[in-house]
């Protein structure tokens, strides 16, 4: 009969039965309808350089990506990532065969995880993590695996005899984020030295997402896996122009790996988006070839906006974590007190939040599996602009009276 539909089963594949909206979708609406400063999503609410937009229009003008770019990207940006990788970090890759133009880390994370995992495989992922991963990793059949990092002496660590134990005969990658959102934590070089020592014994894959890696503060550096003995042919590495650049709204990410591993994710990507963001792609191939200046004021402004966010949640009675890199400070709001906390329940206290100070963050345990290891803390997002942040901090001051 027509009109009718099957009721069998629910319409949503079961894999992703337990992801909804976003709580970003939620929490930027509730800063919408309230009127509140919205510190919860983290893009920044000033454009990049005035040279690298009008390099994207120029492309534009000029004709140039305006119809289908080359899969892998377009061989200007593509040789830039090479250089840039080269320039930063030693690494030489082929910019015809190592390197692969996504749209944006969200599509590369999902390209790689649907081209190297089979159903079954087990992921394991550093909890609290980007909400992507849990996803694409149920897209791609494979079980995810979290391991907790835990706040110890003003920052979360890791437990590395945590992460040697969850390896298993059926454990195939592990997905690493540093600098990490949203603890804001770097692994040093001791914790990824042992990383890169599990891999090649248990002979696993590894996916990096380094997307924050000129974000590094204070006495942190980045150091990529792909530098590590034993690591270059098993890591695939991904970066990203939006948070370096602050063309978030652009979509521009990319993959740097073996031929093999770039091959392998390329024959995903190709099935997803295919190709984006052609214009745009010259104008970050640009971008990368940046002076050093340009990296280091970046980072002192956004070491400064830190700086004014962390003081101001400390005043107000937060818990404050130190933040190492990205541009997220993770809090503790128990500190707070019973009443204002919730009891320590923090989607409770971001949802009053907006109401309470007429400001919104993002509660944690949306990124754990371990709900309860999360429930206590609170990311706030410091890429904006400063007098953004001032006021911010002087609503917050309501919570300490």
């Amino acid at each position: 009969m027509t009109g009718m539909t099957s009721t069998a089963r629910p319409h949503l594949n079961r894999r992703l039965a337990e992801f909804g909206t976003t709580i970003f979708a939620e929490m930027s609406a509730l800063a919408v309808q309230t009127g509140s400063i919205n510190l919860g999503q983290g893009f920044p609410d000033t454009d990049g350089p005035e040279e690298i937009r009008e390099a994207a229009v120029r492309a534009l003008r000029d004709g140039r990506g305006n119809q289908y770019p080359p899969g892998p990207g377009v061989p200007e940006l593509r040789t830039a990532i090479a250089a840039h990788q080269e320039r930063r970090y030693g690494l030489s890759y082929d910019p015809d065969t190592q390197v692969l133009v996504t749209a944006g880390a969200t599509e590369a994370i999902a390209a790689a995880l649907l081209a190297l995992l089979e159903p079954g495989d087990e992921v394991i992922a550093f909890e609290p993590y980007y909400d992507s991963y849990a996803a694409c990793i149920a897209m791609a059949g494979g079980t995810r695996v979290p391991v907790t990092l835990r706040p110890h002496e003003g920052r979360f660590r890791l437990d590395l005899d945590e992460l040697r134990d969850a390896v298993t005969d059926r454990t195939r990658l592990l997905l690493i984020n540093t600098p990490h959102n949203p603890t804001g934590t770097v692994l040093t070089r001791e914790e990824l030295t042992a990383i890169a020592e599990l891999a090649v014994e248990r002979d696993l894959l590894v996916v990096t997402d380094e997307v924050y890696e000129h974000l590094v503060f204070d006495d942190a550096e980045h150091l990529p896996l792909a530098t590590f003995p034993g690591m270059r042919d098993r890591t695939v590495s991904i970066g990203s122009a939006g948070k370096t650049f602050s063309f978030t709204g652009w979509k521009v990410g990319w993959v740097t790996g073996s031929p093999s591993l770039v091959s392998a994710v390329r024959s995903a990507k190709q099935f997803l988006t295919y190709v984006s963001s052609g214009p745009f792609q010259y104008a970050v191939a640009e971008a990368l070839a940046l002076p050093d200046a340009y990296f280091t004021a970046f980072r002192e402004d956004m070491l400064a906006k830190r700086d004014l966010l962390a003081a101001g949640l400390t005043e107000a009675g937060f818990g404050v974590f130190r933040t190492a890199g990205t541009y997220f400070i993770t809090t503790d709001i128990r500190p707070l007190g019973a009443a204002l906390s919730q009891e320590g329940d923090g989607f409770a206290f971001c949802r009053a939040l907006p109401e309470r100070a007429g400001v919104v963050a993002i509660p944690n345990a949306v990124f754990y599996d371990h709900r309860e290891a999360g429930a206590p803390f609170v990311r706030f997002a410091f890429c904006k602009r400063a007098e953004v942040l001032e006021e911010a901090v002087q609503r917050l001051k309501k919570l300490a009276g």
